[in-house]
């Protein structure tokens, strides 16, 4: 993916994330391929990872040494948007990504609706999932869907089916 209209933005990863995410359609009820991306991702980094049945996605970062035994971080965000676009936008946000910019005091996307909420959440748990290894517990990170459209995700997410006790 070609991601730098963003790049001069901070934090960095965060950013190129938002910008990366923002390439793949994932309106309410269309989640199939950022699911599945952030399950490449997982496998791309040797991640622990579930993807259930309806498309939520755990990510989990292990403990580095010395805190195995801490408490887990548990971040949780979603990854749908509500998709609304303006009446000559040509895009088709089934099937398109969004033409996100900046005007160096906003992030915005061309003729759409941006999905900042989601998109932020998504990028910084992949930053974070992403960054280089430094002191923490584990970090899990749990990616609904449906939030848009009634928490069907988190309604439906079985923690123990994931493992989590």
């Amino acid at each position: 993916m070609n991601c730098e209209k963003l790049s001069g933005l901070e934090p960095k990863s965060v950013f190129r994330f938002f910008e990366e995410i923002s390439q793949i359609p994932h309106g309410s009820g269309n989640v199939e391929q950022i699911s599945d991306y952030l399950v490449q991702f997982a496998q791309e980094r040797n991640l622990f990872y579930i993807q259930d049945a309806i498309k939520n996605v755990i990510i989990v970062k292990e403990a580095t040494e010395g805190y195995e035994k801490e408490p887990a971080v548990i971040i949780q965000g979603h990854m749908d948007m509500v998709c609304e676009k303006d009446a000559d936008c040509p895009i088709d946000m089934q099937t398109q990504g969004l033409d996100v910019t900046h005007d160096g005091k906003d992030v915005f996307a061309k003729g759409t609706t941006l999905g900042g909420d989601d998109g932020i959440a998504v990028a910084t748990m992949l930053a974070i999932l992403d960054s280089p290894p430094e002191p923490h517990p584990a970090i899990e990170c749990l990616f609904t869907v449906s939030e848009e459209t009634g928490l069907e995700g988190a309604w439906a997410f079985d923690p123990a089916a994931a493992g989590a006790t």
